[in-house]
């Protein structure tokens, strides 16, 4: 019998990283005017307070045990902790549009993971995607950073960072489906921003204390809110959404939307040029996405 196509939960997943992907550009307007970990402990706080009615378990749902419990902890780690400081470090020291670049290697990233923890096999096909992958990044952080001066080496430093940002990125997707299963997608949305919060609190208290809330604009004050809600509440929900019907290995398709969305802010937004080494590894970056998540012919 043939199953249905899940379209609603592909727009789920598409549109949950073409969020993920447009507050990746925006938010290097934010690291600007706020230090990082008060600009992370920010964002948990304001999604916290949205999210209050999302903690408790509904009825009918499944209590969590000790494994649940774990996982959510390393899914917020991960997910939410580091990808956040890897992230805004890292868009702090290079552009949108080469954060959108790298970010293009988390499918192939998500393939090794499902190697290395899941046991399966690489493809040859998925193999040549990842190295494609591998040479986008590699042409957009080494071949403006060449020369060796201080600048350049604080952008391959932000590069450096992004690429870990985007481990975490992989790690949330391959836990995240264990995680939808047997946990509503508001709920997961809710306990792991909790879990940030608790894990960034005494970072961010640290920079408010000598940081002037009074040299915010408003305008920074309102992007602020619309990326704590993007960032730790409808992306995350809307992802989870999507996973409940698809197969983590096909849902890695969908973080084609990301690296697409952030240089797109990165251009139209922040006035940043699309250079012709940039458009090379743009493509090179895509193509590997293209490789390595391909569907394979079957039977």
């Amino acid at each position: 019998m043939q199953h249905p196509v899940p379209w609603l939960s592909y727009l789920c997943l598409a549109s949950g990283m073409a969020l993920v992907g447009s507050y990746v550009g925006l938010s290097k307007v934010l690291v600007l005017v706020l230090p990082v970990f008060l600009l992370a402990w920010l964002r948990f706080g304001i999604a916290a307070v949205a999210m209050a009615g999302w903690v408790k378990r509904q009825p009918g749902e499944t209590p969590l045990n000790a494994h649940d419990r774990w996982l959510l902890f390393l899914e917020s780690f991960f997910g939410n902790f580091l990808f956040s400081v890897c992230m805004l470090f890292g868009v702090a020291r290079t552009s949108a549009l080469a954060a959108g670049v790298i970010m293009a290697a988390i499918p192939a990233v998500v393939a090794i993971l499902s190697r290395v923890i899941l046991k399966e096999r690489i493809a040859p096909r998925v193999a040549i995607g990842i190295a494609c992958a591998v040479g986008g990044i590699a042409l957009v952080s080494f071949g403006k950073h060449a020369g060796g001066t201080d600048s350049d080496l604080g952008g391959l430093v932000g590069n450096l960072l992004l690429l870990g940002a985007v481990i975490c990125e992989a790690i949330y997707v391959v836990l995240g489906k264990k995680l939808a299963a047997k946990v509503s997608a508001k709920r997961i949305s809710a306990l792991i921003n909790l879990w940030g919060l608790l894990l960034v609190a005494p970072f961010g208290l640290w920079q408010a204390l000598g940081f002037d809330f009074g040299g915010v604009s408003a305008a920074h004050w309102w992007l602020l809110v619309f990326y704590s809600l993007a960032a730790s509440m409808v992306t995350v929900w809307l992802w989870m959404t999507g996973l409940k019907h698809v197969p983590a290995s096909q849902a890695g398709v969908f973080t084609v939307m990301l690296p697409v969305a952030a240089a797109a802010v990165g251009v139209i937004f922040l006035g940043e040029r699309f250079t012709p080494a940039q458009a090379g590894a743009f493509a090179l970056a895509l193509a590997g996405v293209v490789l390595a998540t391909w569907p394979a012919r079957r039977a």
